[in-house]
């Protein structure tokens, strides 16, 4: 068994994660309110005032779920008119700047404002040492307020970081009364990256009492994902449009960003995003019923872009819904 699977399930049997339903009561009996809100739905590290960096929640009964936390996500969950401090399980699809920016800030102000229950970061390799650097960022903070306000909760005893398997069939890493949460790796490391790093990245399936999440992370094709998303009700992926992100590349490239080289850097982005037609036809062949984009490229880079251009690509694969999402656009 690898490490990372061993350390999960040493974490669930300590957490009581895996919990059982009361007797009699099945998920499908549970509070059917299942609630989709993109929190930040700008692609790549590109944090603007029209869209924030990557986050969504799911919200089901009363319970929030976070996936991803990219720079500005505190601040659209105060938007969104859910307590960040309320959040207590968040789901990371890799370790990108722009997945994780806000980690720092969401840990360190819950401990501040006074959480007491855990909060438990779920991710690929190298999560728990991303939580304990937010802890190591907070060290002052902490050491300070313990003195001056007579603190007793260290935060190392309640902010928990868990590195995932990456496997290539769906894995269960957590569920609890209301979801069962799966994982999958996914293409947006490429194979030659890979083999020279330990880093993975992964998609998410959420099933929830009445109905099926998945989010897709950031990937190419990716069969693994359809795997995943087989049959669910939701499909929220990223989307690209080559043209459009193109131009706004070199706009940012004119700019003076990206002066290290700009060409490898493109080279990245084409090579491990989904294009909208790679979107349709993933979300056509795994059967989903509704597509939403999601960490829009080039998004708000060239906000002229109409809608209808990132449904364009996709509608000529997938015969379903599509909904291009925007920031604080609940489902």
């Amino acid at each position: 068994m690898h490490n990372g699977r061993r350390t999960l399930l040493k974490h669930l049997a300590a957490s009581s994660l895996l919990t059982t339903l009361a007797p009699g009561i099945t998920l499908a009996q549970q509070d059917p309110a299942t609630k989709l809100i993109l929190l930040g739905t700008q692609g790549g590290p590109n944090y603007n005032l029209q869209r924030g960096e990557t986050a969504s929640l799911l919200v089901v009964g009363d319970t929030p779920y976070l996936i991803d936390c990219g720079y500005g996500t505190l601040r659209a969950l105060m938007q969104s008119g859910v307590s960040y401090l309320d959040v207590g399980q968040v789901f990371l699809t890799h370790l990108h700047d722009d997945h994780v920016a806000d980690v720092v800030s969401l840990l360190g102000h819950q401990w501040t404002q006074g959480r007491v229950a855990p909060t438990t970061v779920y991710g690929p390799y190298g999560t728990d040492t991303l939580v304990e650097g937010a802890l190591l960022y907070q060290q002052a903070n902490t050491r300070i307020r313990m003195k001056d306000e007579a603190r007793t909760l260290e935060p190392a005893s309640v902010y928990i970081g868990v590195n995932l398997d990456a496997t290539d069939t769906p894995l269960q890493v957590y569920a609890d009364a209301q979801i069962s949460v799966h994982a999958i790796r996914n293409t947006h490391y490429p194979l030659a990256t890979q083999e020279l790093l330990p880093d993975r990245a992964l998609s998410f399936r959420f099933d929830c009492p009445d109905r099926s999440i998945v989010f897709s992370g950031d990937t190419t094709y990716s069969e693994n994902l359809v795997t995943l998303a087989r049959d669910a009700d939701i499909l929220v992926c990223e989307a690209m449009d080559h043209a459009s992100i193109r131009a706004a590349f070199e706009a940012l490239v004119a700019e003076g960003k990206y002066g290290d080289n700009p060409e490898g850097i493109w080279a990245h982005i084409i090579a491990t995003h989904s294009t909208t037609a790679q979107a349709g036809q993933m979300a056509q062949e795994a059967g989903v019923k509704t597509l939403v984009f999601n960490h829009v490229l080039p998004g708000a880079l060239n906000s002229a872009i109409a809608d209808a251009i990132y449904m364009d690509g996709a509608s000529q694969h997938f015969t379903g819904k599509i909904i291009v999402g925007y920031d604080q656009l609940q489902l």
